[in-house]
């Protein structure tokens, strides 16, 4: 692994999930989440000279990754995009699709991106620079009851009341456009014995507001239900329970609010047959270097 993309991303749980996509002869292979392109890698490693890797990242950054090999084409769009840049390539159907949704170490590591608690910077924290909303239009422009949602529902925080409360009243002086002037608002709400789990949560919730990540996901794995071809792989890598119970409902029910349908004997309908039944989570030997995989789960679906 070279020097650059250590910096960019060490991948999770690389040869578990690539093992999972089942790569034969002459397949096509998606990578929603090219990143560092730790995971692309080891994809072309196993394919034959006539397959196709196609791999989706919004971050400009990950352009500088791509890799040359005739058999690989970049995609620079969110996974939400999955359906139309198929449709675009002339791709009607995938034999495996992998996303690792788990935020790069270079994201958290670039202190303009504004992503980590650790380090001053801008409040940003937009996959796609070139887009959207920042953390800061965020925090001083959504009503009270907005921001308390955005902490409760992606933060899973009891005090987001209170945190939103703060907030507002602190913007009232002047614009909060900062990671540093942030934090100074919200830290007297945590103790001091959960101050960094408690950041991490409110960092983590304005994060998935920004980039839309929970609707995105749910687009995603609508569309690779509809990619996948029969006995195609379906390989995910989540995070966190809310990515988690999404990911889940989507193999074991054929949609993402987990809602069962029962065929006339009683049956569960589902477009899916689970791989693994328990999650795969990495080895004590891989949390060891990388710490940022011990919260990574691993949920393998095969399409019927």
């Amino acid at each position: 692994m070279s020097e650059a993309e250590q910096t960019y991303h060490v991948p999770v749980l690389l040869r578990e999930s690539v093992e999972g996509m089942n790569i034969h002869a002459g397949g096509i292979y998606v990578d929603l989440t090219f990143g560092g392109g730790g995971h692309s890698k080891e994809i072309l490693r196993q394919m034959d000279e006539t397959g196709k890797l196609f791999s989706f990242d919004q971050d400009e950054d990950a352009e500088k990754n791509i890799l040359n090999d005739p058999r690989f084409t970049f995609v620079r769009s969110n996974f939400r995009y999955l359906n139309n840049f198929l449709r675009y390539y002339h791709v009607d159907k995938a034999d495996a699709i992998l996303a690792d949704l788990g935020v790069s170490s270079h994201h958290f590591d670039d202190s303009e991106r504004g992503f980590s608690f650790r380090f001053e910077g801008k409040l940003d924290m937009r996959m796609n620079k070139r887009a959207g909303k920042t953390a800061a239009d965020v925090i001083n422009t959504y009503s009270e009851e907005q921001l308390a949602d955005v902490f409760y529902l992606y933060g899973e925080l009891k005090n987001s009341r209170r945190l939103a409360s703060a907030l507002i009243k602190s913007r009232g002086n002047k614009p909060i456009t900062t990671t540093e002037e942030f934090i100074d608002i919200v830290r007297p709400f945590f103790g001091r014995e959960r101050e960094k789990k408690e950041l991490a949560k409110v960092f983590q919730a304005l994060r998935i507001e920004v980039n839309q990540e929970m609707d995105a996901l749910k687009e995603m794995l609508q569309a690779a239900c509809q990619r996948l071809r029969t006995g195609g792989r379906l390989v995910v890598i989540t995070y966190h329970s809310l990515e988690d119970r999404l990911v889940k409902n989507m193999m074991k029910t054929g949609n993402t609010e987990g809602k069962i349908q029962k065929d006339f004997f009683g049956n569960i309908e589902t477009p899916f047959r689970l791989i693994n039944n328990k999650v795969i989570v990495p080895t004590p030997e891989e949390t060891a270097i990388n710490p940022r995989s011990r919260s990574a789960k691993l949920r393998i679906a095969e399409k019927k």
